[in-house]
């Protein structure tokens, strides 16, 4: 029903006074959906230092510190409670809750936190709305929701719970529901909640990698750089997020890279199992690591193992747009093995005298060195924009070599870990 994202987009500016609060609503009861023809006017905010935590923030925040180390018992709480109270709820989660976990209760408990930054928050819970509609979520389950959150926090929280730090929960679960209920309400108006697609090919590139090649029963639009998330029929209700793989074709097909992880359960599916004909559902695009076609800066793109798909999709858009700027690509891989499109990659190189792809293996003889090292030995950098794709580690020190390389972090795009806490801070 709720999911949390490993991607981030990027966060759109939006007032803190933008008609979301809820503060005049009962408990726990949004507002109706937004008129998205008389949408609210949005006002772009001056950057400035990060002002001290409203009374509301400090009161979730204490709240966050005292559930910490019991977070397990606060989830199977949590959604004891609302399985109990709304039994006919269950039906809308996996079969088995091992896979969905702390997903809802995380989403939300990470959105609580940030309430004071607005102009992350917004963009994160408008994704959530959207993406939630796949699941079958109406507005009339949040309160529920809300319910069985309140619950479970008063019930774990004894030494921080009062009278004024439910109400600032109360509060911030208002303005968290309404927003991505007003996302979900004009998104309606232009898409499906989802699309079934039918697989056309598998290409078994490893014995653990494979590019699954799916034909939308409608169209589906999306930008290069993007993901989406991904349903099959052997394991339902359970989704998981996939970049695509090109830019978008003229004959409408979209391919993913997927590499079968330890007890996973989507992706031993679509490697091992998915053959054409197998038809999945995927949800709506997302995410913001897209080209920016009105700059001609150069493109840093660091691409590690199967993320390399949406770096391959960046590189056929600029080509597209009939582009000439430089695009140096840094390929990382652990072996020889698992640079698997390496081929493609040469041949795009060949193709586009702008283009230039530089595989990094990480290997003991090599005394290990690794994506953010290789980067540091190029450059300079301070006229390029910066593109990451891979492993949340890869990116978390692909991001420090590349402010170190003087990159300001404004033109450092990436949809792979932590959304709403890597943009907060």
């Amino acid at each position: 029903m709720f999911e949390a994202r490993h991607n981030m987009d990027a966060p759109t500016t939006t007032s803190a006074d933008n008609g979301i609060s809820g503060e005049d609503g009962g408990w726990f009861t949004p507002h109706k959906p937004v008129s998205p023809s008389n949408p609210e006017p949005e006002t772009a905010e001056p950057r400035a230092p990060r002002p001290a935590p409203s009374p509301d923030a400090q009161l979730i925040q204490r709240t966050m510190a005292e559930i910490g180390p019991v977070a397990d018992k606060v989830t199977s709480y949590f959604y004891a409670l609302l399985f109990v109270r709304h039994p006919h709820l269950r039906s809308m989660f996996p079969a088995s809750m091992d896979t969905q976990r702390d997903r809802l209760l995380k989403a939300l408990l990470t959105a609580a936190e940030h309430i004071d930054n607005k102009q992350v928050l917004v963009t994160y819970l408008q994704h959530l709305g959207r993406g939630h509609r796949k699941y079958g979520t109406h507005a009339e389950h949040y309160p529920a929701v809300g319910e069985a959150l309140l619950g479970a926090l008063s019930h774990y929280a004894t030494d921080s719970w009062n009278a004024e730090t439910e109400a600032a929960w109360v509060r911030a679960y208002t303005t968290i529901s309404q927003v991505m209920i007003d996302a979900a309400a004009e998104d309606e108006r232009k898409s499906p909640p989802w699309w079934y697609a039918e697989v056309v090919s598998h290409d078994q590139r490893t014995p653990d990698i494979a590019v699954v090649t799916v034909r939308p029963d409608q169209p589906y639009p999306f930008l290069a750089g993007q993901y989406t998330s991904l349903e099959t029929p052997w394991w339902p209700r359970i989704w998981r997020h996939y970049s695509f793989a090109s830019a978008p074709r003229t004959d409408g097909l979209l391919s993913f890279h997927v590499k079968a992880v330890p007890a996973g359960w989507v992706s031993n599916a679509l490697v091992h199992r998915a053959r054409p004909g197998d038809t999945l559902r995927l949800g709506p695009p997302a995410g913001t690591m897209t080209v920016d076609h009105t700059t001609e800066n150069g493109m840093l793109c660091l691409g590690g193992g199967t993320g390399i798909a949406p770096i391959k999709a960046l590189i056929e858009d600029v080509a597209e747009h009939g582009e000439r700027r430089p695009v140096e690509v840094f390929y990382g891989a652990r072996s020889d093995h698992d640079l698997y499109d390496i081929d493609t990659m040469l041949r795009l190189q060949q193709s586009h005298p702008w283009l230039a792809v530089r595989p990094v293996v990480d290997r003991l003889d090599r005394h290990h060195v690794q994506l953010p090292d290789a980067v540091r030995d190029y450059g300079p950098w301070n006229e390029y924009d910066a593109y990451l794709s891979g492993p949340p580690g890869m990116i978390r020190n692909g991001i420090d070599a590349l402010l170190g390389a003087g990159i300001p972090s404004e033109r450092i795009r990436h949809d792979e870990f932590e959304e709403l806490v890597a943009a907060a801070h």
